[in-house]
């Protein structure tokens, strides 16, 4: 059975939503309280009863208590489904603002040096899987995509690589028949490199990805499961890093071709 959160997990998750920790331990004060004053809501918080009000108000902007003005001021919980629906509907309010401003300023005072970095360095799994969906998705020519197993063609890149192979050379290689074998009623080649030749690599590990002709991707797996990752796009860099890999693919891929 899936262990329940504790208060202080609830109260940081609601805090990801917007609230304050004041409002947080409110908010849910009034869930176990129902109808409450501030009094009560301070017999069973740590809020000081002179910061419940403030907390109280801000909550009752928002739409997920309701207030009624008697005396003493009394304090109601809404139905949970709706308070949930209105702080999503809020955050995604605030997202969206965020965004469209950050999105009008973008490159407003870019500079000549800013444009012209040619190596960028990227960490973490997920957001390696991402950058390699989105390279791939510009291809124009060909894509080439290293794997050494399965795990490593999560969905976002094996869509990406199959929505490309319409327009474009996508192969995938990889020590691992099962990565091969992934796209074997696909229109991507695949090619299987021999263990053996591997060794010749001093013991790289790691993925690739080969975009066109000037952009590339370089991961290497560190310890404990974590991995990071280089990347140029459209750059001299990247179209020179391209050139030495296709020598090393010529060289592995065709010894195990003959």
């Amino acid at each position: 059975m899936t262990e329940l959160p504790t208060k202080a997990e609830a109260i940081a998750s609601l805090q990801q939503l917007g609230l304050s920790t004041y409002e947080a331990a409110v908010f849910v004060a009034l869930q176990r309280l129902r109808t409450g004053t501030a009094s009560d809501i301070d017999r069973i918080t740590d809020v000081p009863r002179s910061q419940v009000y403030g907390a109280a108000d801000r909550l009752a902007e928002l739409g997920v208590i309701d207030v009624q003005q008697s005396n003493p001021i009394q304090y109601r919980a809404i139905e949970l489904d709706t308070a949930r629906d209105r702080l999503r509907s809020r955050l995604a309010n605030e997202e969206r603002n965020a965004f469209e401003f950050l999105r009008s300023v973008q490159g407003e005072h870019a500079t000549d040096a800013e444009t012209q970095v040619d190596v960028w360095t990227v960490t973490g799994r997920e957001t390696i899987d991402d950058r390699i969906g989105v390279l791939a998705e510009g291809a124009t020519d060909r894509i080439v995509y290293g794997a050494p197993d399965p795990e490593y063609v999560v969905p976002v890149i094996a869509t990406a690589l199959e929505s490309a192979s319409s327009d474009v050379s996508v192969t995938v290689i990889s020590e691992s028949q099962a990565v091969c074998d992934m796209f074997e009623d696909t229109a991507i080649e695949t090619s299987l490199i021999d263990e053996e030749l591997l060794l010749l690599t001093e013991g790289y590990h790691g993925r690739l990805l080969l975009v066109d002709e000037d952009t590339v991707l370089l991961s290497s797996f560190e310890t404990e499961g974590s991995e990071a990752a280089i990347w140029s796009a459209s750059t001299t860099f990247g179209a020179i890093f391209a050139g030495l890999l296709d020598d090393w693919m010529e060289q592995f891929l065709s010894i195990t071709e003959e």
